[in-house]
C-alpha cells in the first residue's frame, strides 16, 4: 500500500469493485478499502445478477477482488474514520486525505463512495434474528425461494399493501398483518379480498423460530400464525461516516411524502454534490439490487477516469504556460 493514490474507494462490495476494476483496466491507481460489512451478508445467494445466479455474497466478492487485483488495484480492510479535502501536489485543484480506524493517512485525487448502506428494521422481538433468512424484504432477491410456501407480510409502511400483491404472485398461501391503522385502506382490502390474502390487524408481537428456522409470529393477543416466511421493509440508511468533513451526507430518500430511506443524491454519473466525490451502489440508490449497484460503480469509474484525463491535461498545459480551463 502507497500513501497517494489517483483514487480511493470506500467499500468493497459489487459497486466498489466495479468502479475499482475500470479504473484499474484505465492505469489509474486504486486503494479499495473495506470495512467488510456487506448489506447482504445475510442471503444465501445474489440473484437476478446475469452470469452469477445464486452465487453466495462472498464468493462474489472474492472473486471480485481477484479481478481488480490483475490490474494493480489495493483492496484493503479498514475503515474510514475522517476525511478532508487536501489538494494532492502534482498540479490537480481537487485532492483528499482518507484517515482510517488503523490510524493510516491515504491522500487522493478523487474518491468514490460506495459504503452501501445499513438496513434498519421494524422493532419486533426475533425478527432481526432471522433478516435474510426467515424474514426477507425483496419479492425479486427471495421469492422464487419461498415460492408456494406460507407467506406473511408485515405492514408497516404506506407501500406495504403492494407489497403484499407482489408476495402473492409467488404463492396463494398469503397474510397481511396491518400493524397500524390507514395503512390497509378499503380498495387494498377489496384488492387482498379479490386475491384470497388474509388479513389480521394489529401488532406482531414476536416472530417465532425454532432450531434457527423462522416458524411463525405471535400476535398480540397471543394467538400464534404458522409461517414459513416474513416480509418485512427496513428503512436503508446510507453508511458516510467519517465524510462529514468533506460535507457529504445523506438525505431523505422519498416516495410521495413517506421517507424510506437515507441515501446521497448524486447525478447520472454518481458526482455527488461534493467535487471530485462519486458514489455508487446502495449509499445512492437504496434499493439498488447487486448487479445495479456494480453497474453504477462502473459508471462512476468511468466518469471519475474522465474526470482525471482532464485534470490531467489542466496541468499539462499550465506547465506549458496556456491557461488551464475548468473540467467540470
Amino acid at each position: 500500500m502507497r500513501d497517494t493514490y489517483d483514487v480511493i474507494v470506500i467499500g468493497g462490495g459489487a459497486a466498489g469493485l466495479s468502479a475499482a476494476l475500470i479504473l484499474g483496466r484505465s492505469r489509474r491507481s486504486v486503494l479499495v478499502v473495506d470495512a467488510g460489512e456487506p448489506r447482504n451478508a445475510p442471503a444465501a445467494g445474489v440473484h437476478n445478477y446475469l452470469g452469477q445466479e445464486a452465487t453466495p455474497p462472498r464468493d462474489l466478492t472474492r472473486t471480485g477482488r481477484d479481478e481488480v487485483a490483475r490490474y494493480g488495484v489495493d483492496v484493503m480492510a479498514g475503515r474510514l474514520v475522517a476525511t478532508s479535502a487536501t489538494p494532492v501536489p502534482d498540479g490537480d485543484p481537487v485532492g483528499f486525505t482518507a484517515t482510517l480506524d488503523s490510524g493510516e493517512q491515504v491522500h487522493a485525487r478523487r474518491v468514490v463512495v460506495a459504503s452501501g448502506a445499513v438496513d434498519v428494521l421494524p422493532d419486533v422481538p426475533g425478527l432481526a434474528e432471522q433478516w435474510g433468512r426467515g424474514v426477507v424484504h425483496c419479492p425479486f432477491c427471495h421469492g422464487w425461494e419461498i415460492r408456494d410456501r406460507r407467506i406473511g407480510v408485515l405492514v408497516t409502511t404506506p407501500f406495504g399493501a403492494h407489497q403484499a400483491l407482489l408476495w402473492r404472485a409467488l404463492s396463494e398461501h398469503v397474510t397481511v398483518f396491518a400493524t397500524e391503522p390507514g395503512l390497509v385502506d378499503d380498495t387494498a382490502r377489496a384488492g387482498f379480498d379479490a386475491r384470497g390474502i388474509k388479513v389480521i390487524d394489529g401488532a406482531v408481537a414476536r416472530v417465532l423460530s425454532t432450531d434457527g428456522v423462522l416458524t411463525g409470529v405471535a400476535l398480540g393477543d397471543g394467538a400464534v400464525v404458522d409461517l414459513d416466511a416474513l416480509a418485512a421493509a427496513s428503512t436503508a440508511e446510507a453508511r458516510v461516516d467519517g465524510l462529514e468533513g468533506i460535507g457529504l451526507v445523506a438525505e431523505d430518500f422519498r416516495m410521495g411524502d413517506f421517507r424510506v430511506a437515507g441515501a446521497v443524491t448524486v447525478d447520472p454519473t454518481g458526482q455527488t454534490s461534493v467535487r471530485g466525490v462519486w458514489a455508487a451502489g446502495n449509499v445512492a440508490s437504496p434499493m439498488a439490487t447487486v448487479i445495479a449497484s456494480a453497474a453504477a460503480g462502473t459508471q462512476a469509474g468511468a466518469a471519475v477516469h474522465g474526470d482525471l484525463v482532464q485534470a490531467d491535461l489542466a496541468a499539462a498545459l499550465a506547465r506549458s504556460g496556456v491557461s488551464a480551463y475548468s473540467t467540470r
